[in-house]
């Protein structure tokens, strides 16, 4: 690896990937891009950007990738070896009330990488050797059989923000297909950690708790989701960014498209309530609240949100298959960590 375009830069996996990547490998050019939008604290990314300043070899463009000049002059700059596409306007709910930003940055800033990816082999380049990108156990929706397989069929999604992902993958295949363009895509599951984002829950339900206020547990608490510490999304972000789909031909002479998708999650979906159990005893343990707090009054058990599905589970043998990997890290040692940052992070604030 060399020259490597990591876009969502300042984004919590694509602040933690770069980081990983020059603690692995060496001789990296890495160049980040975000256009830093304001979805969630813009001091939460610029903190991440802070922490990457001490490798000299990363180098990062404030700019959105909707922007098709920016993209085409950074991929004529620096002949990418590899692309990994985390930018992306992210939530279920705000894809309800802002549809459009899904579009611009999800479908448009997508094809703009895809079209970079595919004129990076003009003249005779050797061009993009992967790409990878992020998808979402959202692409599931309605599916009723768990745990989800990447071979299972994805046409109802339930928000807009999946029917997006969904479209990466299709647009990524037709690519693959089309130019032989060797691209893996990766539907993460509940992502959480420190420095994570604020609209997912366990971050909201702190910042809720801390203020005294009281949190919304969606579906009456029947909910389960298959949280995915960072960590472990990072370290298969890695193995699969090494490790690109073979470019083969068919009896008909023409490319089988060199594409791959791959569920990156824990595979053991938690009740909200446990969740919200073992959140509250990290949360007191790491001194971010009292004692004594009383829980049950600033819990509500409201019905589901538009968007919402009841479970999430993913089925990672395919990962496991091919990479030999399985995220593995336990719910309340993960919460242990993001508790223990959150305390210096209010400290700090």
């Amino acid at each position: 690896m060399r020259n490597i375009l990591v876009t969502g830069a300042a984004g919590f996996i694509g602040s933690n990937l770069v980081k990983a990547l020059f603690k692995t490998f060496q001789d990296l050019v890495v160049v980040g891009v975000d256009c830093m939008n304001d979805y969630y604290d813009v001091t939460l990314k610029e903190n991440r950007l802070k922490e990457l300043e001490v490798y000299p070899s990363f180098v990062f463009i404030k700019g959105n990738i909707a922007d098709k000049v920016l993209i085409d002059n950074l991929f004529a700059q620096y002949d990418f070896d590899i692309v990994v596409n985390l930018a992306a306007q992210a939530g279920v709910r705000y894809s309800i009330t802002n549809p459009s930003v899904y579009i611009e940055s999800n479908i448009i800033g997508f094809y703009n990488i895809l079209e970079a990816c595919r004129h990076s082999y003009d003249g005779g380049k050797t061009g993009v050797q992967h790409l990878v990108y992020a998808s979402s156990s959202s692409v599931y929706g309605s599916n009723s059989k768990i745990p989800y397989n990447v071979e299972d069929k994805v046409d109802n999604p339930v928000s807009l923000y999946a029917a997006t992902k969904k479209s990466n993958e299709l647009m990524a295949h037709a690519y693959s297909k089309l130019y032989n363009i060797p691209s893996t895509g990766l539907r993460f599951f509940t992502v959480y950690g420190p420095a994570g984002r604020p609209d997912m829950a366990y971050f909201g339900f702190t910042e809720k708790l801390v203020k005294g206020e009281t949190i919304k547990i969606f579906n009456y608490g029947n909910c389960k989701r298959d949280f995915t510490y960072i960590d472990d999304i990072v370290e298969g972000v890695i193995r699969v960014m090494q490790k690109a789909p073979e470019k083969t031909n068919g009896e008909d002479g023409l490319p089988i498209p060199p594409y791959a998708l791959y569920n990156i999650g824990n595979s053991n979906p938690e009740n909200l309530l446990d969740f919200v159990t073992i959140l509250q005893e990290e949360l007191v343990r790491a001194g971010v609240l009292p004692v004594d707090y009383d829980f049950e009054a600033h819990k509500e058990l409201v019905p589901m949100q538009p968007g919402d599905v009841p479970v999430t589970y993913a089925d990672t043998s395919a990962l496991e298959r091919d990479f030999g990997f399985k995220p593995s890290t336990n719910l309340r040692i993960g919460l242990r960590k993001f508790a223990e940052w959150y305390k210096l992070f209010s400290y700090n604030k």
